[in-house]
């Protein structure tokens, strides 16, 4: 494969979060238009199409897998059948060493993805008898059985593919040659980035109404402790949307990144024990512990938050719009206002400075951000500061914040100096594919694999069919 192809494949994923390493998916062959279409149109009897190892790839995971792409919010206009397959089949592969290699995965996880699939096929074919239908299984369980192991082995191809690529590493000089392998005149653009930061101002909560959601707690755990239903009272009154249609319900363990004061209470209660309430920054809550499973934890909880008068959120207004006026009068600046003055501990520390939750550095580029913050920083200067701004987004409760960008970055072709960290990951990632065909090029060789009738004309990236 061409360098210059390479960097731009790279290039497509870092920017848009797609797999770069999923090597069929990449179009080599464009297909017959006539063929493609009758493909599309044929009622398509269900059967094996292809078989890599212990695993076989049915004409209908094919469907399946459009139906996944199309939930994950991407375009399937250009991705052929014979894409899709050689796609599969890498996960088959990856799937069928993963096992040998002794590596496991969670049934867990895979039913909460496999139910999460479920809702979007029932969504998009108005009912679960029509997803069945269309799937061609006798019933819901066959269908669900069949999606479960599907999902469990794109799971263990998931794993595969960390541990091939774990050891793999780049170094500066490695980075550096990438580089000055580009063509100058076709170096991929950078978009325009932002640096942002803000301050918080939360609205005071009286003693007063503290004190009473304490108490209602009490009375809630009072009333299961003579024989009310938890799990009925968690429906009706938990302020925590993530867990109210299940009844409070999580499973977590140690490792579940869960605030340290929840899980201290958790891990210290009885199988069948009701916490006291007690506060974490989300509000104040109740534990109800239901099973102990190995380091597993099976409880249910109510959280309630106390609420916010008026008189609060006027004052936290006044405070937000006068700390702007003195950061726009130059009186003190944002960052040094941030870190004495914003109720939000997650960024206090760094100045208000936010973290992009999918790069985990500082900067947002402005075409990829969340719509919403991108609304409100677009179009503001370097160094400009929104006006006060309510905020309430069900996690963190009613509040008051100001904006500011630190910095704006138009777009640009990449330049080494500037944007070094963003070359590197295209670096790695480069020698990451790289390790991952040398990889297939050897499983191949040893695996047996097998790939059956009309497929057999397909035009794959991989040497599938070991010509």
């Amino acid at each position: 494969m061409h360098t210059l192809r390479i960097i731009r494949i790279l290039f497509l994923g870092l920017c848009f979060g797609t797999s770069v390493l999923a090597q069929e998916i990449i179009p080599e062959k464009q297909p017959d238009k006539k063929e493609a279409t009758q493909r599309a149109n044929r009622q398509r009897i269900d059967g094996i199409i292809a078989t890599i190892g212990d695993y076989n790839v049915l004409d209908s995971d094919i469907d399946k897998t459009y139906l996944e792409i199309e939930s994950q919010g991407q375009s399937i206009k250009d991705i052929t059948r014979c894409q899709i397959l050689g796609k599969l089949m890498e996960e088959k592969l990856y799937a069928h060493q993963a096992i040998q290699d002794s590596i496991q995965v969670r049934d867990e996880d895979v039913k909460e993805r496999m139910n999460q699939q479920i809702d979007y096929m029932v969504e998009q074919l108005k009912s679960m008898d029509a997803v069945v239908k269309y799937f061609k299984k006798d019933n819901e369980d066959e269908f669900r059985a069949e999606l479960f192991e599907l999902l469990k082995q794109q799971q263990l191809a998931s794993e595969m593919t960390k541990k091939i690529v774990s050891a793999v590493e780049i170094t500066p000089e490695e980075t550096r040659s990438f580089y000055q392998r580009l063509p100058k005149d076709d170096l991929p653009l950078i978009g325009a980035e932002v640096e942002i930061a803000q301050i918080v101002i939360t609205p005071k909560v009286s003693e007063e109404e503290k004190q009473n959601v304490i108490n209602r707690l009490k009375e809630i755990k009072a009333e299961v402790m003579n024989g009310a239903s938890f799990t009925t009272k968690a429906v009706l009154y938990t302020e925590d949307p993530g867990s109210r249609s299940s009844g409070g319900f999580y499973k977590i363990n140690k490792k579940t990144p869960f605030v340290k004061e929840f899980k201290d209470v958790a891990f210290s209660l009885q199988e069948g024990e009701i916490s006291d309430p007690f506060e974490t920054e989300f509000g104040y809550h109740i534990i109800y512990l239901e099973k102990v499973k190995g380091q597993d934890l099976e409880l249910r909880h109510i959280l309630m938050k106390p609420k916010v008068t008026n008189a609060s959120l006027k004052e936290a207004k006044e405070k937000a719009e006068l700390l702007r006026q003195r950061i726009v009068a130059k009186e003190i600046s944002f960052t040094d206002a941030a870190r004495t003055l914003s109720d939000e501990k997650e960024t206090r520390a760094n100045g208000g400075v936010l973290v992009n939750p999918k790069t985990q550095d500082t900067h947002f580029e402005l075409t990829k951000m969340d719509p919403e913050l991108y609304s409100l920083v677009s179009n503001l200067k370097s160094g400009e500061v929104t006006q006060a701004l309510f905020d309430d987004d069900g996690r963190n409760g009613k509040r008051y914040k100001i904006i500011t960008v630190s910095s704006k970055t138009e777009e640009h072709p990449a330049d080494f100096s500037k944007d070094y960290t963003k070359i590197r990951e295209l670096a790695l990632k480069e020698k990451q594919l790289k390790a991952i065909g040398k990889w297939f090029d050897q499983k191949i060789k040893e695996t047996y694999i097998k790939i059956n009738g009309e497929y057999k004309e397909c035009t794959f990236t991989n040497n599938w069919l070991k010509k």
